[in-house]
């Protein structure tokens, strides 16, 4: 597919009356990167004549949305919602979901009251799901999720929140076995600012204390639980081999 803006201003002038780039195809006119589009997107009024051409997906739409102006687009929020609902994998959704909230093309409280609207949606569990993990709402994934998924694979229940010292003061433990496997669960903002720097000196500092680390992101635990479970339970059996 070309790159820049061309192809956003043609699929917009050639598709329909009062169409606007929406979806995936909004938020990298946006300024999104680390997505590779496939099509171009496009949401028109309902009774709005439609032109069809190879590349464009028209979409009609009782409510299109706040539009931005200049290149016609759905205010990020919306078209964050939809990216991930016209998603090609739960992967995509997932990823779609990320790139905008860490690229702050979209504000977390927006993202999460827009959501809020939305009463049926392809994908309704999964992206209500990762919407909170992303923009840290209440129900996030947390320790005593982890602890559910240990119970139902049949692994012994960390304790949680165990308090260590390390170099740079206290560090809390979010789950630890009593073999000393560390779980760590990584929220959306680990990846953010200078916190993947913070996490490797903890981690490090755990390793020296002859422990060892697994970081899981709470995004890996919703997508692929059995992979990262099978993973904890390695871990287990290497440390009591020890």
């Amino acid at each position: 597919m070309p790159t820049g803006l061309a192809p956003f201003w043609w699929a917009v002038w050639e598709s329909g009356t009062a169409a606007a780039l929406d979806g995936a195809s909004s938020l990298v006119a946006q300024g999104m990167t680390g997505f590779t589009l496939t099509r171009i997107d496009v949401s028109v009024p309902q009774g709005s004549r439609v032109w069809r051409h190879p590349g464009i997906t028209v979409t009609r739409r009782r409510d299109v949305g706040r539009v931005l102006p200049v290149l016609p687009r759905v205010e990020p929020a919306t078209a964050t919602i939809r990216a991930a609902q016209l998603a090609t994998s739960d992967r995509q959704a997932a990823l779609l979901i990320c790139l905008p909230v860490q690229q702050r093309i979209v504000a977390p409280a927006h993202l999460l009251d827009r959501w809020r609207t939305v009463r049926r949606s392809p994908r309704h569990t999964l992206l209500g799901q990762v919407i909170a993990d992303v923009c840290d709402g209440a129900h996030s994934l947390g320790e005593l999720d982890f602890a559910g998924l240990c119970r139902r694979t049949d692994l012994p229940e960390p304790r949680r929140q165990q308090l260590r010292r390390g170099p740079r003061g206290r560090i809390y433990l979010d789950n630890e076995f009593a073999c000393g496997l560390v779980v760590e669960i990584d929220g959306a903002q680990h990846g953010w600012g200078l916190a993947p720097v913070e996490d490797a000196l903890r981690a490090n500092a755990l390793t020296l204390q002859s422990r060892r680390v697994l970081r899981i992101p709470v995004i890996g635990l919703r997508l692929n639980p059995q992979a990262f479970m099978a993973q904890v339970a390695e871990g287990i059996r290497l440390m009591t081999l020890r």
